[in-house]
């Protein structure tokens, strides 16, 4: 292998940390959670920088579906009818929300 043939690799800084997956998103939530009750889990949002939401918007990021859910809810219906639209709405179901609010919450750059 030649110089000209060789690729030059850049590490990011390993002392630079990214924002949670939630910092400045909306987030909405429906159907009980099984693990915590709502308010819980709205403290867990907005200690990873997150906002909570009411209602499903233009401005909805996550969805996140509970665990004790019946059926498709309203606010499910709403996301998916906005997400066929081009939104970029997740929806997230509830193990994968604790997966995420486990992430640890420092906010960097």
């Amino acid at each position: 292998m030649t110089n000209q043939d060789s690729l030059d690799i850049f590490f990011s800084d390993p002392t630079e940390s990214l924002p949670h997956p939630f910092y400045h998103k909306q987030i909405v939530f429906t159907g009980a959670l099984s693990t915590m009750t709502r308010s819980e889990a709205a403290k867990q949002v907005k200690a990873c920088g997150g906002f909570l939401q009411g209602t499903v918007t233009q401005q909805t990021d996550f969805v996140i579906l509970g665990d004790k859910r019946r059926g498709i809810s309203t606010k499910q219906r709403k996301a998916e009818q906005l997400m066929n639209y081009g939104e970029d709405i997740q929806i997230l179901i509830e193990d994968d929300f604790l997966w995420l609010i486990s992430i640890p919450k420092e906010v960097g750059g």
